[in-house]
């Protein structure tokens, strides 16, 4: 019970420059819950697509022992997935302005079209 409260008192949101440091860092966990033609219309590189309405789902198929970073279009869905991950005891947060404030943030922050988590050759 304590872990739980521990986790509903952080941020739900990251920003998105926190969460372009980490991304730079290596590997994350990202989930993108938005509808798979948004997906193939462009993603960030690594994100796993899984669909708002499969988040409860996929719940625990998800790390529960690392950071879960989720993302949408603008940052609404991927606000309320993360409510329901977190409940779930997984530590999500929600990329703040979402995949279009990941492309229009910053000159060279590519999105990757297509339907698989990185392109293929």
């Amino acid at each position: 019970m304590a872990a739980q409260q521990a986790l509903q008192d952080k941020p739900l949101e990251i920003s998105a420059e926190d969460f372009a440091r980490i991304y730079a860092e290596g590997e994350v966990t990202l989930v993108d819950v938005r509808e798979p033609a948004e997906y193939r219309a462009g993603h960030l590189s690594g994100a796993q697509l899984v669909p708002m309405r499969s988040v409860a789902e996929k719940a625990d198929e998800l790390p529960k022992d690392e950071p879960v970073y989720v993302i949408c279009a603008t940052g609404n869905r991927s606000q309320s997935s993360s409510q329901l991950l977190r409940r779930a005891g997984v530590e999500a947060y929600s990329v703040a302005g979402g995949t279009q404030g990941w492309a229009m943030g910053v000159p060279g922050r590519k999105l990757v079209p297509g339907p698989h988590a990185t392109a293929q050759a």
